[in-house]
């Protein structure tokens, strides 16, 4: 049965955590919550407003769409590529130092893992910080791309700066007609950010991968996920029925509370610095 804590303070989520999870080491599989105190919006959080995410489908089958779609990346990536790790990211990578976290498995493409130090990070949904190209799978740096996009479009972006943006770097914004797209500059082929977009799926490999830092761990814990896609709900799943522990903490209710050891709606960042200032799960 699962027992679902509404702690009156962050030391006493913190305890608990650590009496579900035991000596570890953990998994931590991370969503979008995780990153919400580095000024990066979630998609399905409590306050989150609504949000169609672009498919795989729209990107390849239509070329207005891309050029819609890079038009507002241009502008969301700026936002993102200026976002700086959290409490949160931080307490993770110390806790991996520690030997408290086996590794964490991401859903997001911010690479704030990274930034804040943890040493041993699946990106499963890819990284918003570089390129592909879907005919010569030449992959590059998004960087190189926002200087060619800015010299194509110069100005766009400073036109356009107050806007929404969302967990992908994608940004609303009205009109793109006259934004110019760059191709390739190997084969001219179709540029796509190197991220999983819904209707594609995650690379085999990087899926077994997660499942074995899942299996190879004593217990997962999740942070900052709904758990809403099929994705990152998997993994739940098989800590599940290998009968280790799953701790959720979530803002909000989540796909998988029913199968989870312990739940607790808390701010992820301030529990997670609990943890990490005692150097253990």
């Amino acid at each position: 049965m699962t027992e679902t804590l509404h702690a009156r303070s962050t030391a006493d989520a913190a305890t608990r955590v650590r009496e579900v999870l035991g000596a570890g080491p953990v998994t931590v599989l991370t969503g979008a919550g995780i990153s919400t105190d580095s000024g990066i919006p979630d998609y399905r959080g409590p306050d989150s407003p609504p949000r169609k995410p672009m498919t795989y489908q729209e990107f390849v089958g239509d070329a207005a769409f891309r050029r819609h779609y890079w038009a507002r990346n241009h502008v969301g990536w700026r936002h993102v590529e200026g976002t700086r790790p959290n409490d949160g990211h931080l307490a993770l990578a110390e806790l991996e130092r520690a030997g408290a976290v086996h590794g964490v498995i991401t859903q997001n493409v911010d690479t704030l893992h990274d930034a804040a130090g943890s040493g041993r990070v699946i990106d499963l949904h890819g990284r918003f910080d570089r390129v592909i190209c879907l005919t010569c799978r030449a992959v590059s740096d998004r960087a190189e791309l926002a200087v060619r996009l800015t010299e194509l479009n110069p100005g766009f972006a400073e036109e356009v700066a107050d806007v929404e943006v969302a967990p992908d770097a994608d940004a609303v914004l009205a009109r793109t007609e006259h934004f110019r797209v760059a191709d390739c500059s190997g084969c001219g082929g179709t540029l796509k950010p190197d991220i999983v977009y819904f209707g594609e799926n995650v690379p085999k490999p990087r899926v077994m991968d997660a499942y074995a830092m899942v299996e190879t761990a004593e217990s997962l814990l999740v942070v900052g996920s709904s758990l809403t896609v099929f994705s990152g709900r998997r993994f739940v799943k098989r800590a599940v029925a290998l009968g280790k522990p799953v701790v959720i903490l979530n803002r909000g209710e989540t796909r998988c509370d029913d199968m989870a050891t312990l739940t607790l709606d808390h701010g992820c960042s301030p529990v997670l610095r609990a943890l990490a200032d005692t150097h253990r799960i």
